[in-house]
């Protein structure tokens, strides 16, 4: 297989860890193969987009998710490294609220399946980074919703140095107690 799956301290959540073929001239390795990906991790999944955004140090994006339309991504960084975490959004889990965090980066290659039903955020950790991901549905922004990255109840621990730069609307996301959830 070109890649092996990695759990998480959440059972949805999956790190894809790729074989990477290197020499002297540099490195290959499969990004994406819908037969093997469906092998390895068991999942009966149909990506419908892919996004990339470029970032500076200190961008943190996130927490977002759709209540409506919800998402399943995969995640990777081409350039740079990031911290990458995803929250259990979804009320009947037994791991509703808890959080992962995964770094992410160039260097190391991995991905994150970050299944429908989970918050998604990043932030860059490296002077910049360039984040790629596939998504099980299109982008709806009349349906995101972002949860506030700094929730107390939460309590993602962040390798921040100082305050984040965010976008208005993740400065202005929900708290984990009046955020919309999954059932």
């Amino acid at each position: 297989m070109p890649f092996t799956a990695i759990p998480t301290a959440l059972p949805d959540v999956l790190i894809l860890e790729p074989k990477v073929f290197g020499d002297e001239r540099g490195f290959f390795f499969e990004s994406f193969n819908d037969r093997d990906f469906r092998a390895v991790t068991g999942l009966d999944v149909s990506f419908v987009q892919d996004n990339h955004s470029r970032s500076q140090r200190g961008v943190l994006r996130g927490l977002h998710y759709q209540i409506q339309h919800p998402q399943g991504k995969l995640v990777r960084v081409s350039t740079g490294s990031v911290f990458d975490v995803v929250v259990d959004m979804r009320r009947s889990s037994p791991n509703f609220g808890k959080w992962v965090g995964v770094e992410l980066s160039a260097d190391n290659k991995r991905q994150l399946w970050v299944p429908p039903g989970y918050a998604h955020g990043f932030t860059v950790t490296s002077d910049m980074a360039e984040f790629l991901y596939k998504t099980t549905d299109y982008w709806h922004p009349e349906f995101e919703c972002s949860l506030l990255w700094s929730d107390p109840t939460v309590g993602v621990d962040w390798p921040l140095q100082g305050e984040p730069k965010l976008a208005a609307k993740d400065a202005a996301g929900k708290l984990f107690a009046e955020a919309a959830a999954f059932a």
